[in-house]
């Protein structure tokens, strides 16, 4: 019996399915043409639920070990004493995606754990390959926690958080930091997390329903790291699985769809932390996609998804 698409998740994907049927996907190595598509389903996504009017946004700077300002926002829910906090790192295969369009999904986030959290700017490949990207997030999070205390955040309590890209970036800085003796992370949230350079092998049970493909993840990865990608000189800082141990890394919560071609790498990643002494809750969420929560948000699946990711942060 093969896989198949959770009904409520199928039914919601059904119009972008149809829009697309004629369409013919972008070559491998075309950023530009995945930048004009995806980065309009992520908008159209992200404002098709309400923005919370319980959150205040403030914009800041940081400097970039290369002296390019970065920016920050911090989002805080009104009238909560915040304590915990997290870094969010925003998805879109290392060569898309902006803090603004991912304003939606993390203000909810905010409004609905009390946890307030910080999004980084980082620059995005081709443009900026590694390790500018981590390099930008390992910027955002010494940032918070030099100004932890103005903030109200307790240093002890700080979380990274991403999507996708966004998620590989956030493992990615815990190993990092941990190298570097740097800035304490308390948890690492990973949600479908884009860790392996190395997943290249179109798996057939899955390539029928990858919203984000094959082709779309050799781009991604040949933009970050040109021709070292899927090569063997690949650090650990780039494509998280390949740290040689993971001893020592932060708590882990992971999640992943089981038709996400993320899956095996994600599943690997979490048996292999689990190995190592580090604390790991994982979810295969059965019969949806890469980011199915964005687009069939109503979706019973996709609740439950995000009241985990609430749930996670509420606790830091």
């Amino acid at each position: 019996m093969s896989l198949t698409l959770d009904p409520e998740v199928a039914q919601a994907l059904a119009p972008m399915v149809a829009a697309l049927a004629d369409s013919t996907p972008p070559p491998v190595g075309d950023v530009a043409t995945r930048r004009a598509v995806l980065e309009g389903v992520i908008a159209h996504a992200g404002a098709a639920q309400p923005m919370p009017a319980d959150v205040t946004v403030t914009d800041h700077h940081a400097t970039a070990a290369d002296g390019t300002q970065i920016l920050l926002r911090w989002y805080a829910k009104d009238g909560s004493a915040p304590g915990s906090a997290a870094v969010f790192l925003h998805g879109g295969g290392m060569i898309l995606g902006t803090i603004d369009l991912f304003d939606g999904p993390v203000a909810r986030y905010v409004s609905a754990s009390g946890t307030p959290i910080l999004s980084v700017g980082y620059r995005r490949a081709p443009e900026h390959p590694h390790p500018i990207p981590v390099e930008d997030a390992y910027t955002g999070l010494a940032w918070l926690h030099e100004h932890a205390a103005e903030l109200d955040v307790d240093p002890a309590r700080i979380a990274v958080m991403g999507d996708s890209a966004g998620g590989g970036l956030a493992a990615a800085l815990a190993i990092l930091s941990r190298d570097r003796g740097g800035p304490a992370i308390a948890r690492q949230i990973l949600i479908m997390p884009m860790l392996d350079d190395r997943t290249t092998t179109p798996d057939p049970h899955i390539t029928p329903y990858a919203l984000w493909t094959y082709d779309d993840n050799a781009t991604g990865w040949g933009a970050l790291l040109g021709d070292a990608a899927g090569g063997p000189g690949v650090p650990a800082t780039a494509a998280p699985a390949r740290v040689t141990d993971p001893a020592g890394l932060p708590p882990a919560y992971i999640e992943v769809g089981q038709l996400d071609i993320f899956r095996d790498e994600d599943l690997t990643y979490a048996l292999r932390l689990a190995r190592a002494g580090v604390e790991v809750e994982f979810h295969l969420h059965p019969g949806v996609p890469h980011e199915f929560e964005s687009i069939a948000h109503t979706s019973g699946i996709a609740r439950r998804a995000t009241a985990d990711r609430i749930r996670v942060l509420a606790s830091l």
